[in-house]
Formats: structure tokens, C-alpha cells, sequence
């Protein structure tokens, strides 16, 4: 594996101006103690700057100042909100390079991955604009006909939105997009690993003309304490949460105090199926791409494969020879094509989950050993000889490790698919009709056939069984953020 360094080629510069405060009724502030939170860089280990760390009243200031601007948001024509939401698709689109920057220096994730993130994100605000302008309600007479039944969307109210470091601006615009299309005010608190990239889509929807109070943003240092007391305020009647699966338990115990409308994109373990008589150039492509998106670290990554073994030799082969040849190093270093994971703990732990295989008698086929130096890095890894039981095959990776089981029959590769309490992503790569049919017995929310990549702000995302709880994106994304209220007319 070759580790680039930045001597003789330039970084990628980041925005004049990083917002390091909280973002309250319309306002940048401080915290109300000198408390701060270190923003690191995963690919040096160098600190970029310091942000507020938010106390407990900071937080409930923002649910209070979400909750005051809440009719007036909610008041506003579709059509006004959607303009808001347009413009801000536009200022994220002008300034794409230097929010794409801000992601590789505190997540370390490539230049290309990490542009490719802020189009996704920007999308969902084009997305949502459109939307704004689509919520429909329902008129109709009741088959007694004594009345008019008027059946009325209505905002749900304050929504906690808590995103993840691993897609630090999709996760936040996935989110707000469709609240804010909504009619909702939003508080929302990012990953204390990749707080900046959050504060800039805050600043952009601000300059977009977003009223003071509709959108808030808080780093709270003791984050649980706050969390929950947000939770249990009155006014919050939402919560949209990407995260673990083990913390979003913990939450759905709180929300259920309070009885509090709940969305979770919690933790994945995507199954992806190369079938007999796959197009193995295809899947070979499919697998770069659905594996080492943002370094592997994706909910929808690529978490264990499955290959048929008539062609399971030639297709490991193909596939480390595609590995070996990614060049890792510093996530603004645009030739780098894999950067950083986001912490070196992150990278500790895939690096055991690697030994752990190897001890249960996986061989490494490419990579699969930590590189000497400063930098959270990782290199792309293959695993062939992995049993299906494996300790690997049973977590999340999130990193760019590639371990490949065998099967002999179609049916045995969908029950080793299944055999996870996650059901988000799959993949599938084959004969269309085969495709197909397995696709549809597999228990997951989402499922790619014969392509890497599924995730797009017009589709449903969303998973089974413990990988969440409702969807984002698409025309179903906003009705998460709607009641509905039904009135009674005596015509």
C-alpha cells in the first residue's frame, strides 16, 4: 500500500471561515461555559480548532427558540419555504470545493468521496424544495353522508435532529430538508467528530434566508444529559436519529416518555451476492464502490460477501488487484483515492475485527496491516477463506475491509444474508431473473442489483429489523415530519 504525503502537492483549501459556536434564535454564540471540543484531523492527528461545547441550558434554549419561531414557519406559504430551500441548493452547488474540503479535514474521507457527498446533500434540499409544494391533504364525502371528512398534513412541531460523523453534511441536509418543507423548526446536533462541516450547511441555510429560530445548532459536551433533556421538553415532538443501533435503543426508552414521533438509520451488515454466472468485471466494480465509499464507513457499505464458488477464485483475484492499486493518504490530497478513517480508535477497531478473522482462519489475500506513521489509515483489504460464522461477518466494519464467504446454492447464500438482526442495504450481482428473485427474499430495506451504489434523495432509504425505524428521502421522507388532522364539516 502507498501512503501519500502533501509534500509537494497542495491541500485543498477550506472555508475563510469556520463557525466554532452554537447557532441559537438566528444567532452565533458561545457556550455558557468556557468548555471547548477539539476538532482533530484523522489523517495528521493535528487539531483544525476548537468549537463551543454547549451546556444543558444552551439546548433547551434552542428547543425554546425552535418552539417561538414554529407558527410563523409553519404559516408560511409552501412556496416561500421552498424558495428558502432552493437557495440554499444553490449556495452549497457554488460552493461545493470548499465544503468538500471541510469534510476531508475533520472526517478524512477522500476529495472524491467527499464531493460526491456534498452534491448528495446539496440534492436534498433541490428535493425538498419541490416537495414543499406537494404535501396533499384529502376532501371527500362519508359514505353515511352526513358530513365531509377534510383530512389535513399538518408540521408535527420542534424536531431534535442527531446525525453522524461518517456523511457529516448528507446526514444533517437529509434531515432539515424535509422538516423545514414541512412547516417544522429544527435543533440539530452533529457528531462531536465532524461539528464544522454541520455548523457550514447551518451557515448556508442562513444566508439562504432560513428565519431565526427555524434552524438551531448545538455541540453538547455532555452530550447524554442533553440529549435527554431536549427529549423531555414539551415542546419537542420529533426525533430523527442516525446512529448506532445499541444508542438508538437507548433513545426509542427515552422518546417513549414523552411519546415522541421517532425516525432511526441505525446500524447495517449489507450482504452483497455475486450469483454463478455474474459479470465479474461488474461486480468487481459494484464491490469497489459499494465497499469503499467513504472508506468503507456507510451504513450501506458492503459489509460481507458472498460468492458462488465456481467463480469465487477468479473473482477474489480481480477483486484484490483493484484494491492493491487505491493510493491512501490525507482526504484533501485530490489524488488520493482513499483517505483517512475518521479516528485512530475507529481504525483500531477494524484492524481487530482483520486479526480476529485471520486467528479464525481467514487468509489475507491484500492488505491487512496497519501502516507505520501519524494518520488514521487503513488499507484496502481483502479476506478470502472467511468462514460464515466469522466474528467479522457478525459486525459492522465500517472500514475498507472486503472478507468473502463461499456458497454452493442460491438458497444458501439468502440465508447467510439473513442471518443478521440488521436489514438495511443488499446487493446483488447476476443474471437479472436470478437477481431478482433473490432480491426479493432478502430481509433488507433496500436492495442494488448489478450496481454499487443505491442511495439516491428520490428513493425511499431507510431498513428492517433493527437497522430503523421509518424512511428518508422520496415522497415518503416528509410525511415523517406531517400529522394528520381530520375534521369533521357539517355541510
Amino acid at each position: 500500500m502507498t501512503i501519500q504525503t502533501h509534500h509537494g502537492e497542495a491541500l485543498a483549501p477550506l472555508p475563510d471561515v469556520l463557525h466554532t459556536e452554537l447557532f441559537i434564535a438566528g444567532k452565533w454564540r458561545g457556550g455558557t461555559a468556557a468548555h471547548r471540543i477539539r476538532v482533530h484531523d484523522p489523517a495528521t492527528g493535528e487539531a483544525i480548532t476548537e468549537i463551543a461545547g454547549a451546556e444543558t441550558s444552551d439546548c433547551l434554549d434552542a428547543v425554546e427558540a425552535a418552539a417561538a419561531a414554529g407558527a410563523s414557519w409553519a404559516g408560511k406559504a409552501p412556496r416561500a419555504r421552498a424558495e428558502v430551500l432552493r437557495r440554499a441548493w444553490e449556495i452549497m452547488r457554488a460552493e461545493r470545493a470548499q465544503l468538500a474540503a471541510l469534510i476531508s479535514a475533520e472526517n478524512g474521507k477522500a476529495t472524491s468521496d467527499a464531493l460526491a457527498e456534498i452534491d448528495y446533500a446539496a440534492e436534498f434540499f433541490r428535493w425538498y424544495a419541490e416537495e414543499a409544494v406537494r404535501i396533499t391533504g384529502d376532501f371527500r364525502l362519508a359514505p353515511g353522508g352526513d358530513k365531509r371528512i377534510v383530512v389535513s398534513p399538518e408540521p408535527v412541531g420542534v424536531c431534535v435532529l442527531i446525525t453522524p460523523w461518517n456523511f457529516p453534511a448528507a446526514m444533517a441536509t437529509r434531515k432539515i430538508g424535509p422538516a423545514l418543507a414541512a412547516g417544522c423548526t429544527v435543533v440539530l446536533k452533529p457528531a462531536t467528530e465532524t461539528p464544522l462541516t454541520a455548523a457550514a450547511i447551518v451557515d448556508v441555510l442562513d444566508r439562504a434566508g432560513v428565519p431565526a429560530g427555524v434552524v438551531n445548532f448545538v455541540t453538547p459536551h455532555r452530550t447524554g444529559e442533553s440529549v435527554s433533556a431536549m427529549l423531555h421538553h414539551p415542546a419537542v415532538r420529533k426525533l430523527s436519529f442516525t446512529g448506532s443501533t445499541e444508542v438508538g435503543r437507548l433513545l426509542l426508552r427515552q422518546t417513549a416518555d414523552a411519546v415522541v414521533s421517532t425516525s432511526m438509520e441505525l446500524g447495517g451488515n449489507a450482504p452483497l451476492v455475486v450469483l454463478e454466472g455474474a459479470d465479474l468485471a461488474l461486480a468487481v466494480q459494484g464491490v469497489v464502490l459499494a465497499k469503499l465509499r467513504n472508506g468503507g464507513a456507510a451504513c450501506t457499505a458492503a459489509n460481507r460477501l458472498y460468492v458462488h464458488r465456481s467463480v469465487a477464485e477468479e473473482f477474489c483475484r480481480r477483486l484484490a488487484d483493484e484494491m492493491a492499486k487505491l493510493t491512501t493518504g490525507p482526504g484533501r490530497i485530490e489524488s488520493s483515492s482513499l483517505g483517512a478513517l475518521v479516528s485512530e480508535v475507529e481504525r483500531d477497531k477494524v484492524a481487530a475485527l482483520v486479526d480476529g478473522a485471520v486467528a479464525e482462519g481467514a487468509r489475507v489475500v491484500t492488505g491487512g496491516t496497519t501502516p507505520d506513521g501519524p494518520g488514521a489509515f487503513y488499507p484496502p483489504t481483502v479476506l478470502a477463506d472467511v468462514r460464515p460464522d466469522s466474528s467479522i461477518i457478525r459486525h459492522e466494519i465500517f472500514g475498507p475491509v472486503a472478507p468473502i464467504v463461499v456458497f454452493d446454492t442460491e438458497d444458501e447464500a439468502v440465508e447467510c444474508s439473513n442471518d443478521t438482526e440488521m436489514g438495511i442495504a443488499a446487493y446483488v450481482f447476476g443474471d437479472l431473473a436470478a437477481a431478482m428473485r433473490v432480491a426479493h427474499r432478502l430481509q433488507t430495506g433496500m436492495v442494488a442489483i448489478n450496481r454499487g451504489v443505491l442511495s439516491d434523495p428520490a428513493a425511499p432509504f431507510g431498513g428492517v429489523k433493527q437497522s430503523g425505524l421509518g424512511r428518508e428521502g422520496s415522497f415518503e421522507g416528509i410525511s415523517e415530519y406531517l400529522e394528520t388532522k381530520y375534521i369533521a364539516v357539517d355541510m
